[in-house]
This record gives structure tokens, C-alpha cells and sequence, in this order.
């Protein structure tokens, strides 16, 4: 198998077959097989994909994710070679999708990976700290780093008298200086990644002497997480709960930065609705896309092009591109996003539980925050 970028297939010609289901899970292994082989067949007689992409997401299903369950899967095929295979910690984000046209379905690989965020764990005590670079929803640490420090006298031991100032004075110096390592590693993996965030859990003071360490932009980026995680059998409950609040509240930030840059100058700075947002994708203009999750269910299709505008409404718009096909309206505005170099966001419903019934609501419209304004320019092209 070869893995191409998510932009290349999409400059592809097709067709191609699509699957998103669920990662590898705690079944058996003949119950997993058979699960696997319910996809293929599913995909050839219920989708009409052709039997060699339908075995080659077999295949790809059948080699385990790493993972721990529940995990969800993307995987992407084309004559009869799987060119995109993605796994991702947690639930599907909606349900199972089998689908076989001119274009891959990319939205429920875009409504996991919009939302990735790379950062930072440091895992601090007197002694050192361990420190990983993670990224939400893959699973495991793309980078770990190991700061052991001076281990000598490293306890305050209460003596009593003149003598035991000085022990305890020299004892915290030693702490400084571990964490001054500690610190000196961690601004450099802030420069080299530059994360989103650095979550920091361990001993209290240790926490406070690295903080103390750091430059302002770099505490700027701390999530203090009151939790000794490092010491062995610590719960690391807090730690994980804390990071999952953080990536959930840095997603809802950014969608909110969307819409008011968007209303921002009366409104010149974004554009709001199918009609717009068509218009300032032909134009390049978009920088970010918001897209309601529920856009994934709606029905309305537009014109995919094999080359800039990239979307029409109308054959009659295409210029000197040919058609790739009629798509669904939300996978058409966010492959031409992508083709011009956009970030695509997928608002998501909050639910407090997993069988939370889904909040009855209209389907919001697309928005997108723009490069530039074009005040002279109609927003709505029909």
C-alpha cells in the first residue's frame, strides 16, 4: 500500500471506494474477519464498488490499528489499491459510511482530523521529568524525551539548627537546577513543534520551579494539571481528562474566531450561506470553513471540477475544467477548500452522553473567515 496525501487524492481522477468504520475492536479474531468480510460485500453489492478496492479495504481492515477499542477507521481505495489508511482513537463520529463515486467521501476523515492538536505532556518531579509529543486521536508519542537530574540528597531531611537551613537551602537549589534542565529541554521542543499547548502534571513544587523557568510566551502555553502522575501507579485520570477538555474547548475557540472574523467590517470579512461561500472558494479567498456536522446528512449537490474554480453550480461555470461529477454539497465545499489551501472545521453537536437524543435544529450554513475583503464584490452569484 502506498499512503498519498489527502490533496493528491483529491486531484486524482476516481472512482474511488470509500469505507469508515470501526477500528479494530475486542472481538475474536474470526468474529473480526467476518465483520471485515461484511464490509466487502456490502461495499460490492450494496454500493456497486468495484470487488479489487472492495478486498483491498478488506485486506487493510484486517491488519490490527494498534489502537485500543473503541477506534474508528477511514480507508480509501482506488483500482484496487488502498491509498489512504487512517485510524483514530475513539467512537466513530457518526454513523458507518460505505460509499463507491468520481470522489472519495473525505468528511468523515476531515470530522477527526480537523479537530488533531499537537502538544506537549511534561510528566515533572524533583528528580527530572518525562516529556512527549502527542497528538489527539492517534494514539502513542511521536517524540519522548527523558531529563534525569541530580538525584543526590535530593529530600529535605529536617536536622535541626543552622545546619539544617543550609541542608534545605542546598537541597532546593538542587531542585532548581533539575528543573532548570527540565526547562531548558522544554523551550526547545516549544520552538521545534510549537504546540498548542503544554499540559504539565507531577509534583507541585517542581511544577512551580519549571514555570518559574520558563519565558512568558512559554507559560502562556502551560495547562497545569494537579495530578503526581509521574510517580509509579498514579492514576493519570486528571491528566487525560484535563488535555481532553482543552482540545475540546481550543475547537470551540477557533469556531468562534471563525464566525467573528467573519462578521467582522460589517460582515466584509467572511462569507455566510452556500451562495457565498461558493463564490470566495472560486475565488481563493476562504481561509478557514466552517462546516455544521449535519451537512454530512444534507442531500443538496454541487459540481466538482478537476481543476480552479474547483465548485460550480452550473456546468454552464466551469471554464476550461472538466466535471468530475455531481457531490454532496458539504463534501464539495470542503475538497475545494482544501485544493486552495483552507482549514476546514466540522461543528460538531455537544452531547453530555453518547445516547443523548441530537437537539431538533435547522442545518446551519456554511461560513468561511476570507483573506481578504472584496467590498465590491455581489456575495451572492445567483
Amino acid at each position: 500500500m502506498s499512503e498519498h496525501t489527502l490533496t493528491e487524492i483529491l486531484q486524482g481522477s476516481g472512482p474511488w471506494t470509500t469505507a469508515y468504520v470501526d477500528g479494530t475492536g475486542e472481538l475474536p479474531q474470526v468474529e473480526e474477519g467476518a465483520r471485515h468480510q461484511a464490509v466487502r460485500d456490502q461495499l460490492i453489492d450494496e454500493v456497486g464498488a468495484p470487488e479489487d478496492d472492495a478486498a483491498a479495504i478488506e485486506t487493510a481492515l484486517g491488519e490490527r490499528n494498534g489502537l485500543p477499542s473503541p477506534s474508528a477507521r477511514v480507508v480509501i481505495a482506488r483500482d484496487g489499491e488502498t491509498v489512504l489508511d487512517r485510524s483514530f482513537i475513539g467512537a466513530r463520529l457518526g454513523p458507518e459510511r460505505l460509499e463507491h463515486g468520481a470522489l472519495p467521501s473525505i468528511l468523515p476523515l476531515l470530522r477527526h482530523t480537523a479537530s488533531e492538536t499537537r502538544y506537549l505532556v511534561v510528566e515533572t518531579s524533583r528528580d527530572g521529568a518525562d516529556i512527549r509529543l502527542e497528538t489527539s486521536g492517534r494514539g502513542g508519542s511521536e517524540r519522548e524525551t527523558e531529563i534525569e537530574g541530580d538525584t543526590d540528597e535530593i529530600s529535605k531531611v529536617r536536622t535541626g539548627g543552622l545546619g539544617d537551613a543550609k541542608y534545605q537551602n542546598y537541597v532546593e537549589n538542587v531542585w532548581k537546577q533539575n528543573q532548570k534542565d527540565v526547562a531548558a529541554a522544554l523551550s526547545a521542543l516549544i520552538r521545534e513543534e510549537r504546540p498548542a499547548f503544554v499540559a504539565v502534571s507531577g509534583d507541585v513544587r517542581a511544577r512551580q520551579l519549571l514555570a518559574e523557568e520558563l519565558t512568558g510566551d512559554e507559560r502562556a502555553l502551560l495547562v497545569d494539571v494537579d495530578a503526581n502522575t509521574r510517580a509509579d501507579g498514579a492514576d493519570r485520570t486528571a491528566l487525560d481528562d484535563t488535555i481532553a477538555r482543552e482540545i475540546d474547548e481550543r475547537r470551540r475557540r477557533e469556531i468562534a474566531d471563525v464566525r467573528d472574523r467573519a462578521a467582522a467590517a460589517d460582515g466584509s470579512g467572511g462569507a455566510e450561506g452556500f451562495p457565498a461561500v461558493i463564490e470566495a472558494l472560486q475565488q481563493a479567498r476562504v481561509d478557514t470553513l466552517v462546516l455544521d456536522g449535519r451537512l454530512l446528512d444534507d442531500e443538496r449537490t454541487l459540481i466538482a471540477l478537476d481543476g480552479p474554480p474547483w465548485v460550480v453550480t452550473d456546468v454552464a461555470q466551469r471554464l476550461n475544467t472538466q466535471v468530475l461529477g455531481s457531490i454532496r454539497a458539504a463534501e464539495a465545499l470542503a475538497r475545494a477548500a482544501l485544493l486552495t489551501d483552507a482549514r476546514v472545521l466540522i461543528e460538531d453537536d455537544e452531547y453530555e452522553a453518547s445516547d443523548d437524543r441530537r437537539e431538533e435544529r435547522p442545518v446551519r450554513e456554511p461560513i468561511a473567515s476570507l483573506r481578504w475583503a472584496d467590498a465590491g464584490t455581489d456575495a451572492d452569484p445567483s
